[in-house]
């Protein structure tokens, strides 16, 4: 997973992601090593998680959520923002300053659904494990042209043009021409 932090600045991201976590794991009574069990991730990582020296893959953070029994946007919004209507804050970042993905929103539906704008810079990609099953995205392109990777299966959707596929599977994005892709990204779960 590419870093979060540019020019040696740590962004509020990290601190709010450290501190609703520590928050929320102690809030729950568990020691860091208890929730990094659940989660199934390294006592190390949640330390550091919980310090803000590292940048959490979007499916770590999922796990560490899944483990506090909250949602994923709970642990990246501002802790003075208890409204998760409108979050707007970048969760991935790339190696280029232009590749990142800022999650806008969360409501709960039936369970909940989160609004993401993603910006790849040329060459730029992202892969993630599979999410849970009965998970789905929805892809919009605003700029540029995606190309979704699927297990036996890529695809290309072009600006204008959207896809939904269920994400209980390993799936991935991709920048593969010379121009900026931007796209919208709901999950819904």
């Amino acid at each position: 997973m590419s870093n979060i932090v540019h020019n040696n600045e740590r962004p509020d991201v990290l601190v709010h992601v450290a501190d609703n976590v520590r928050e929320r794991r102690q809030a729950t009574g568990l020691s860091q090593q208890a929730l990094a069990e659940r989660a199934g991730v390294s006592r190390r990582m949640l330390v550091n998680i919980e310090k803000g020296d590292v940048n959490v893959s979007l499916n770590t953070l999922d796990r560490i959520a899944e483990a506090l029994g909250v949602l994923f946007h709970v642990l990246v919004q501002p802790p003075d923002n208890p409204d998760s209507a409108r979050i707007n804050e970048i969760a991935w970042a790339g190696h280029s300053p232009q590749s990142h993905a800022t999650l806008l929103a969360s409501k709960p539906a039936r369970h909940a659904v989160e609004l993401w704008r993603w910006s790849l810079a040329s060459g730029e990609r992202y892969e993630t494990s599979a999410d849970s099953p009965g998970w789905h995205e929805m892809l919009l392109v605003i700029e540029g042209i995606l190309t979704l990777h699927l297990p036996g299966e890529t695809l290309t959707i072009e600006a204008g043009d959207f896809h939904v596929f269920p994400s209980d599977q390993p799936h991935g994005y991709s920048n593969d021409t010379p121009q900026l892709l931007r796209f919208m990204r709901n999950v819904l779960y």
